[in-house]
């Protein structure tokens, strides 16, 4: 593939053309050319006549009769060597004016045959005869638009921006068409590859590289030997992302992205290795994951001396450690030299908190930067976000869980009630999610508060917990030493790691993000136990969206179907968060370009 122009210097629209762009939104002649027209007049002269589609006529006004409502004209009419009737129904002023006896223009209206007599209706006199017009819908005025159009889309301006010459000349070819048709496939396709083009562009663009003295020396080989387990493929490539990052002259920026369950905090363990020498800092969103990740360090990571920082740590030097955890009050303490800053659960911080992290450590340099997400995003966000970020994805998982889902209402409680009792009986645990912390008018669902008395009656050891409730770290983590039901609102869909959680029952899931009811499935089975989800509504009738949730098991399935009904966001700005930002990319079925596009990029 020849490697992409983009570098190559645009044509530079004068001040009046540029606050025309800024109207219309764009900033590109490729995004201008991206607004296809919605329709065309065809302004040919007609050689022929079709009942009831528009003609354009080269015509002589021979006669006019005027009537209360209507105005008929008589026409002779050069192109077709023929005399025609026009009729005008409720004309108005300006119409009158345009026809005067003996006087020659070019008119276009509908031809209509009647009991076996051509007339034409509503004929109006035009200009632009013999091309075809483009119909614009935007925030200017058509003709203005229609100007901007010829002066701005050229075959030459599109490559100048770094589009290929086919491509470039396809886009043309939309807006000046040899004959009014619909898009074809290979202008589809098009507009489609600059779209892409256009934003993984801008994309790029607003990526920075940061030359760093860090360089990874860690012996990595040599700790995963060590383990009691083999890494799955995924996790092993990862780090080999990971690793030639850290080795590489730039800091680095990567965000990998895992399943639940797919082991990203081994990744996490891997990267620390190898950063060795240095100091590595991880945050985490909660105190009970950090408390989780310190626990698996001192397992994993017995070489390395390691330190937990949360709200009631002590504040102290932290100059004598390799590894620091902590959760965002690291944020809030003065931070030694770190080489490598990574981030878990990355979207469970502001962008602020992230970049005032890899800022308050105390470097000359700046440090590699490492975020971990477990909201798996499509295969084609991952390589539209490749040109802003680096993107490792973790598919694979350690062991394959075995997870039931159901859809159930409320004549299957009885049976829901048995199975709780039946897991109870065997030592599992049971976590039943609300939509509510109290009651609602507006919602047909029980509250956490107005369902509590009936689990507190029929069960023991049940606990509660919401996202108001102060002591909510220490609820989950007596729950998980002690407790048979946690009744909770989604404040669990990421945290703790409950090995005795077997079944999960989300009320009101329809009321829930695909993402979101992924994450709360992803509580159960952590361990290889057999899992079960039920997904409890009241609405009646087929709903599609859950029930594909239900033969779904991946993440990354999850996200593609996420995808399908909830359309991509926007990655750029980051204020759309779904909704469809393309114009003329579907998300879930253009992967095929997205992945031209990529390679045209080089990226």
């Amino acid at each position: 593939m020849v490697k992409s122009a983009i570098s190559a210097t645009p044509l530079s629209p004068s001040n009046d053309e540029t606050a025309k762009f800024r109207t219309l939104g764009v900033s590109s002649v490729t995004a201008l050319a991206l607004i296809a027209p919605v329709s065309f007049e065809d302004r040919r002269l007609s050689h022929e006549l079709t009942h009831n589609s528009t003609c354009v006529i080269d015509a002589t006004v021979e006669h006019i009769v005027r009537t209360p409502k209507t105005l008929k004209i008589t026409f002779f009419v050069h192109n077709l060597d023929a005399t025609l009737e026009g009729v005008i129904f409720q004309p108005r002023p300006y119409m009158i004016h345009q026809f005067s006896k003996g006087s020659r223009g070019f008119f276009s209206g509908k031809a209509v045959l009647e009991q076996g007599r051509w007339q034409i209706i509503q004929p109006l006199k035009i200009t632009g005869v013999g091309s075809i017009i483009p119909v614009y819908k935007t925030a200017l005025r058509a003709d203005v638009m229609r100007r901007l159009v010829q002066i701005s889309i050229t075959v030459d301006a599109l490559c100048a921006e770094g589009i290929p010459q086919p491509i470039a000349q396809a886009l043309f070819d939309i807006h000046f068409p040899k004959q009014p048709k619909p898009l074809t496939e290979k202008q589809l396709h098009a507009l489609k590859f600059a779209e892409l083009y256009d934003y993984m562009g801008r994309l790029r663009h607003k990526r920075r590289y940061h030359p760093t003295q860090y360089r990874a020396r860690g012996d990595i080989a040599q700790w995963m030997d060590s383990l009691p387990f083999k890494l799955t493929q995924d996790q092993q490539n990862a780090i080999s992302d990971i690793a030639n990052d850290l080795r590489a002259p730039n800091a680095a920026r990567r965000m990998i992205v895992g399943d639940v369950g797919s082991g990203k905090t081994m990744v996490i363990f891997a990267s620390v290795v190898l950063m060795q020498p240095y100091r590595s800092l991880l945050m985490a969103p909660t105190t009970i994951l950090a408390n989780q990740l310190f626990e698996e360090a001192q397992k994993y990571l017995p070489h390395l001396k390691t330190v937990l920082v949360t709200s009631a740590t002590k504040k102290g030097s932290l100059d004598g450690y390799d590894f620091i955890i902590g959760t965002h009050a690291v944020l809030h303490r003065p931070l030694p030299e770190c080489a490598l800053v990574m981030v878990d659960e990355q979207h469970r911080f502001g962008t602020a908190q992230r970049h005032a992290l890899t800022k308050l450590t105390d470097n000359e340099a700046p440090p590699h930067f490492l975020q971990f997400s477990a909201t798996p995003i499509p295969r084609t966000l991952a390589m539209i976000e490749s040109s802003h970020i680096d993107v490792s994805l973790i598919v694979q998982t350690p062991f394959v869980k075995n997870i039931a889902t159901k859809i159930v209402h409320k004549n299957d409680f009885t049976a829901l009630l048995e199975h709780i009792k039946a897991e109870i009986n065997q030592d599992h645990q049971v976590l039943i999610v609300y939509p509510l912390v109290e009651q609602s008018e507006s919602i047909n669902y029980q509250s956490i508060e107005e369902a509590r008395d009936y689990w507190e009656s029929k069960f023991e050891n049940v606990y509660v917990t919401h996202g108001k409730d102060k002591e909510k770290e220490q609820v989950l983590i007596d729950f998980r030493e002690s407790g048979s039901i946690l009744l909770a609102t989604t404040v669990v869909e990421v945290g703790i790691s409950l090995s005795r959680l077997s079944t999960v029952v989300i009320v009101g899931a329809e009321r829930l993000g695909l993402s979101t009811l992924h994450q709360l499935r992803g509580r159960v089975s952590r361990t290889g136990l057999q899992g079960y989800c039920y997904l409890y509504t009241n609405t009646t009738g087929k709903n599609e969206r859950l029930e594909s949730f239900g033969t779904c098991v991946s993440g990354f399935e999850i996200a593609a179907l996420d995808l399908k009904f909830r359309k991509s966001g926007d990655l750029l700005e980051g204020r759309v968060q779904s909704g469809n930002k393309f114009r003329w990319v579907d998300m879930a079925d253009d992967e095929l370009i997205v992945a031209e596009v990529k390679e045209f990029l080089n990226l």
